[in-house]
């Protein structure tokens, strides 16, 4: 065994780092046979046996410094070689480059949502500098705004309020922005509250009051030196010492019914008790969208907490079909589903107290209003009571009005008409006498119809009805305010009443 004698593998590698390039020097699958015969014969032949390998001081194989090689007695060479850990980590970059990738495009996301949140919060700063300007208005004036003035403020803190939930829940950061504008609008929210709550004055009772002062001096100023004769006095609320519906006002829109848009069917009004007649609540019936159902209504002791949304009381019922409710001395009373029976429910808990069976009445949609289904009993109150108007087979379709006992619900007298009920768009009660309405064009309707239960006469009338929505589902009628309270494609609406001043 010759000592000293380094391997071919061992040499090559040596080799490449003199040189400084490793990689061309290291036999590949298609240079190995080349090496071996050529140029490793060659170099070793060129070494004697006493020959060794010196790296040269400071050269670059210095840094190889562990490496063995030698020769066994059957002239195999062996060779053991650690090379250092200098491999370029591509892999690793080229996971730092797509990390900073996805960094980059979620900060960019972020930034936008950042841009974004600053002009939301810069709209909503001029909207909370303009309410603060009217609050300081209304503090100043005290007969310049309504209820409803507050109600639109108050919708206005409510969608700020909206908005803050919204950012704190998705702002990443810091919030102190955001928590300072919350602070701000729950002081603007209380402050509204507490203005609210000092108003002591009715301002729309006030105006009503002078707008009809003023109208009574237009007449004195007209009538002033002329030789007229006094007309009667209007007929007193509650009163049916006049000659029966000559005309109608304008409607005016009340509002929206409280379940929304979307609930275009139901009915609204306000109690009347002969006992209390300007003492009644005021309730408001939705149907569920299919416009069949009733299960919810509400009550408001005021048409202020009406208007205002506030007070409301609301109950549940399973059972109530159709736009044909009416509310009586405290009791409202309906259609009970897929029935002929009508239920008697105590306002004060919303309990059933009296059911009973209409005789003979078609019910489910058999003879229902125009354009209004499930209204085939139609019940409605005036100055006399509780009344039904319907239809049977066999009146054939035509209209049927029942005057009712309100505590038994059992039928005291009847009518029959000769008036076709499924050509009425609707119809209502006023001192004993059936008014009946039928659609226009989309924009009117008109009462065209009345059946007198006092005398048994029967009729035409000429009376345009102005509406806001194309269909009308509902009309009720109340005695001591003389208005009809009209459901029109989900909004409420009033009309006064205008009576023929000379008694029939």
């Amino acid at each position: 065994m010759r000592t000293g004698l380094l391997c071919p593998l061992a040499l090559l590698f040596l080799l490449g780092q003199t040189t400084g390039n490793l990689e061309p020097l290291v036999p590949g699958p298609s240079s190995s046979s080349f090496l071996d015969s050529v140029f490793v014969s060659n170099f070793i032949s060129g070494l004697s046996s006493n020959d060794s390998f010196t790296p040269s001081p400071g050269s670059e194989s210095q840094s190889l410094s562990n490496f063995t090689g030698f020769e066994d007695d059957h002239g195999t060479c062996h060779c053991s070689v650690t090379l250092p850990d200098t491999t370029f980590p591509v892999q690793r970059v080229e996971r730092l480059e797509f990390t900073a990738h996805v960094l980059s495009q979620k900060f960019e996301k972020e930034l936008s949502k950042v841009r974004e949140y600053v002009q939301l919060i810069s709209v909503y700063e001029k909207k909370l500098s303009n309410l603060t300007v009217r609050v300081e208005i209304m503090e100043k004036d005290t007969i310049s705004y309504t209820e409803l003035d507050f109600e639109l403020i108050k919708i206005e803190v409510k969608e700020m309020e909206k908005l803050i939930i919204q950012l704190k829940d998705n702002f990443v950061g810091s919030t102190t922005i955001v928590d300072q504008l919350e602070v701000e609008i729950r002081n603007m929210s209380l402050l509204v509250e507490q203005l609210e709550t000092l108003d002591k004055n009715n301002v729309l009772a006030i105006r009503q009051e002078i707008l009809a002062l003023k109208n009574r001096l237009k007449e004195c100023e007209a009538s002033k030196g002329e030789n007229v004769t006094v007309s009667p006095p209007p007929p007193a609320p509650g009163s049916c010492g006049h000659g029966g519906v000559v005309n109608i006002s304008k409607p005016t829109i009340v509002q929206l019914n409280w379940r929304g848009f979307s609930f275009k069917y139901g009915a609204w009004g306000r109690d009347y008790s002969p006992q209390q007649p300007n003492g009644g609540l005021y309730w408001v019936a939705p149907l569920n969208t299919d416009g069949r159902h009733l299960e919810y209504y509400r009550l408001y002791n005021t048409l202020d907490d009406l208007l205002l949304y506030i007070n409301a009381r609301e109950y549940r019922i399973t059972y109530g079909q159709g736009s044909g409710t009416a509310v009586y001395n405290n009791y409202m009373y309906v259609n009970m589903y897929t029935s002929r029976n009508i239920a008697k429910i105590n306002l004060n808990d919303s309990r059933v107290e009296v059911t009973q069976t209409l005789p003979d009445a078609a019910y489910n949609n058999r003879f229902s209003y125009a354009n209004v289904d499930w209204q085939d009993i139609d019940l409605a109150v005036d100055e006399n009571g509780l009344w039904v108007i319907y239809a049977t087979e066999a009146s054939t379709g035509n209209m049927v009005i029942s005057k009712l006992n309100d505590t038994t619900l059992t039928v005291l007298d009847t009518w029959y008409t000769r008036q076709y009920k499924p050509s009425v768009s609707n119809a209502f009660m006023v001192c004993g006498v059936l008014y009946a309405t039928r659609t226009l064009n989309t924009r009117e309707e008109e009462i065209f119809y009345y059946y007198d239960t006092n005398t048994g006469r029967e009729g035409s009338l000429n009376v345009v009805m102005p509406k806001m929505r194309e269909r009308v589902q509902s009309i009720n009628y109340h005695p001591f305010d003389q208005k009809l309270f009209v459901y029109n494609d989900g909004y409420l609406l009033n009309y006064d009443l205008i009576f023929n001043k000379e008694p029939k």
